[in-house]
């Protein structure tokens, strides 16, 4: 039995959360489709970068699915109305996102990272059925990882005494239980903290590789540079916040009892408000690696027209014959 109930907390998910949710739903879920369509075409020219790609965008999009069922849920004052197995199969599929997402975000990295520093080494790894055999064992690993969500029970009820109500929890509740402190933390380095040490450093070789090259242009140089910032930011601030908020409720949690609530109601008020700025990356991963590029806006433009029934039929190998090897454009440095 849980006791967190405050007006405060409440307040915070109501408004906040379903104008975040609603946010990412408009926007990721034609992006990601797009996105999708994109990336399948890269993989189709022997693009490795497409299958991670394409793996990042079904990742995300199938987080933003469940978002209308989180929606309701804030909306109603964390009340969860819908069944237990709903419930758990939602939290999976947050997960799921929230790991594989950093996962498939270092693929990428280490891609391009091996793209330019060793353009002409390293090629086995660089291939359409490696980047396949890795994305599928992404795949399994944070399936298995985060079945543990589908053998709990993951509703609780919340009590009121004030009002004389009570609230129906989903996942998240006050105090962590003992599986739950050991797993976040297991999660917070395998996937946070290991990934974005990966990114960083090998965002900082492309970055010298990208400076030192006498062949690119400046203009081109630039653009890159602004894109690995936007990459490693979009990493950072969109995972960075709640782990360091997940982080520190499994150290204050870790002995609470239900009795001690009261001095976790503001860390547990953050760390929802975090959960919710998380989704914003089913936003910023289409957006950055298939529509802030030449090669990603003429292949969604494309795919967009073949869609309408704007191509004709002699047009219609055009969704085709925009792609170049590298979404990322650094093929310039090979």
């Amino acid at each position: 039995m849980n006791s967190t109930c405050t007006e405060e907390q409440h307040d915070v998910d109501h408004y906040l959360f379903p104008i975040v949710y609603i946010f990412v739903i408009v926007i990721s879920v034609p992006a990601n489709i797009g996105s999708l369509c994109v990336s399948f075409l890269q993989a189709k020219k022997e693009n490795e970068l497409g299958i991670y790609l394409f793996s990042l965008s079904l990742s995300d999009l199938l987080y933003s699915l469940t978002l209308p069922l989180w929606v309701h849920y804030t909306w109603n004052k964390d009340n969860w109305t819908f069944s237990s197995d709903l419930c758990k199969a939602s939290a999976f599929f947050m997960y799921l996102n929230f790991y594989s997402s950093t996962a498939f975000l270092t693929c990428i990295t280490v891609d391009r990272y091996l793209a330019v520093v060793y353009p002409l080494k390293f090629l086995l790894l660089r291939t359409r059925k490696f980047a396949f055999v890795v994305s599928l064992s992404i795949w399994v690993m944070e399936s298995i990882f985060n079945s543990v969500i589908l053998w709990k029970d993951e509703t609780s009820i919340e009590y009121c005494n004030e009002k004389k109500s009570n609230f129906t929890l989903c996942y998240d509740k006050y105090p962590l239980e003992k599986w739950q402190i050991y797993l976040n933390l297991f999660r917070t380095c395998t996937g946070y903290v290991a990934p974005l040490v990966i990114i960083l450093i090998c965002n900082q070789k492309v970055y010298k590789a990208v400076r030192h090259n006498q062949a690119t242009e400046n203009t081109e140089k630039i653009r890159i540079i602004k894109l690995l910032i936007s990459i490693t930011l979009t990493f950072v601030l969109c995972f960075t916040p709640f782990h360091v908020m997940l982080l520190i409720r499994c150290i204050l949690e870790r002995d609470v009892t239900f009795d001690d609530h009261k001095s976790g109601k503001q860390t547990y008020t953050m760390y929802r408000i975090t959960v919710a700025l998380t989704s914003l990356n089913c936003v910023a991963d289409p957006i950055l690696y298939c529509f802030v590029t030449e090669t990603g806006r003429s292949d969604m433009w494309n795919v967009l027209k073949f869609c309408t029934g704007k191509c004709n039929k002699s047009q219609r190998k055009c969704i085709l014959s925009v792609s170049t090897r590298d979404t990322i454009e650094l093929d310039v440095l090979e």
